[in-house]
């Protein structure tokens, strides 16, 4: 028998997104089934078992959730699988239409969409309450009507539970294999006095009170801030931004990937996530949380309440007010002034992501839910069947 047929569909995300395809797809794939990604790529290829169908990656937001919806729809229905699983909210009227041609799908909620809007920078503000109910109406419409959901944080889950019986959460942890075999850890002595942020750079996830706080570090200390992330966008005033004193004190690394990453946070001594009060970042679970403390490093993180709740259950990191640079600047201060107590807290962080905040616990979850739904399909013994669904999930 061959091996059930499921497809990973995305119109706005890289094909290769870390929990999409690093994480989901090649989960899946380990688990036995036969698994194919449709999004923005440069070319059909198999990769880590694989099968990509490539997309125009187009940069303009319009031909985006135009285009390129229809042409992820068109590669789906070509694609005739058991089950499909869509990552986008543009994407619903395509899970809504292959859900009325009699198939399984998936909607996988990353995150609080409605919330989004309110703080979407391009948006108008006076539009934005009544397209946050619109997108609101939306998804809960469809909620109802896809075979399962999948939101990646609880706050998100609690909207959907009593839509849809099927909502598990499945939350975006890192692996938990950390570095390969040999790799030398850099003694924390022997560290850069400096401090990283990787991800998006925007406003809301607080690009000028990092570079503001950074400038208000005393300058014996030589203090440092790594970026990896994109260019400073157009809404941040990028020259501006560049002008200020901080600047000179900032390395832009631009987007690393997965090894250049772990290399910068293996160097620098602690990790900062300073997004601003905005109403989807409040209940937010950003992996870069725990990245960080996979990597050995304190975190630097605004203080919301659940972010508070899992750094001081760790007793990992230093929490502050994110709209005042003088308190980032204290904390960074303090770990690079304070390096035992750091490390102290670097080492906690990781043993808390190894007991508690692991991938494979998350793909597990993901995989038994893709048993119960292809319960009964043809071929599903060949796909999710005995140690085949409890294989090794990737590293």
């Amino acid at each position: 028998m061959s091996a059930v047929k499921v497809v990973h569909m995305t119109s706005a995300h890289p094909a290769l997104d870390l929990r999409i395809f690093q994480k989901e797809c090649r989960s899946l794939a380990r688990a036995g089934l036969d698994v194919t990604m449709i999004g923005p790529y440069a070319e059909d290829e198999t990769v880590d078992q694989v099968h990509i169908k490539a997309i125009p990656i187009e940069t303009d937001r319009l031909r985006r959730m135009t285009l390129n919806v229809w042409r992820v729809y068109r590669e789906a229905c070509r694609s005739d699988a058991d089950l499909y699983h869509f990552h986008d909210f543009e994407l619903i009227a395509v899970g809504l239409a292959l859900r009325a041609k009699g198939k399984k799908v998936i909607y996988d909620i990353h995150e609080d969409m409605p919330r989004g809007v309110l703080s979407k920078h391009y948006l108008p503000g006076w539009t934005r309450p009544a397209l946050a109910k619109i997108v609101a109406s939306v998804e809960e419409f469809a909620a109802r009507r896809f075979s399962a959901l999948v939101p990646v944080t609880p706050s998100i889950a609690e909207r959907f539970i009593p839509l849809n019986e099927k909502t598990v959460i499945v939350h975006n942890y890192p692996f938990s294999q950390t570095k390969p075999a040999g790799t030398e850890t850099i003694r924390w002595e022997k560290r850069d006095m400096s401090v990283v942020y990787v991800g998006g750079v925007t406003a809301q996830r607080g690009i000028r009170e990092m570079v503001e706080a950074i400038s208000l570090v005393p300058a014996s200390l030589n203090a440092a801030l790594e970026i990896a992330g994109n260019e400073v966008p157009e809404h941040c005033r990028p020259q501006e931004l560049q002008r200020h004193p901080g600047w000179k004190r900032v390395h832009h690394r631009g987007v690393l990937n997965q090894a250049g990453v772990a290399e910068l946070l293996d160097r620098v001594r602690a990790g900062l996530v300073i997004f601003l009060p905005k109403p989807n970042h409040i209940e937010a679970m950003p992996q870069k949380l725990f990245e960080y403390m996979k990597a050995g490093i304190p975190v630097i993180a605004s203080d919301f309440p659940l972010w508070r709740k899992i750094l001081e259950e760790a007793g990992s990191g230093i929490l502050v007010d994110p709209t005042t640079p003088a308190a980032i600047a204290a904390a960074i201060e303090y770990v690079l002034t304070h390096p035992k107590e750091a490390e102290a807290m670097g080492r906690a962080g990781r043993t808390a992501v190894a007991r508690h905040y692991t991938w494979e616990t998350q793909g597990a979850k993901l995989v038994r839910l893709y048993r119960d739904l292809l319960d009964g399909v043809p071929g599903e013994s060949a796909g999710l069947s005995g140690s085949q669904a409890s294989l090794p999930l990737p590293s």
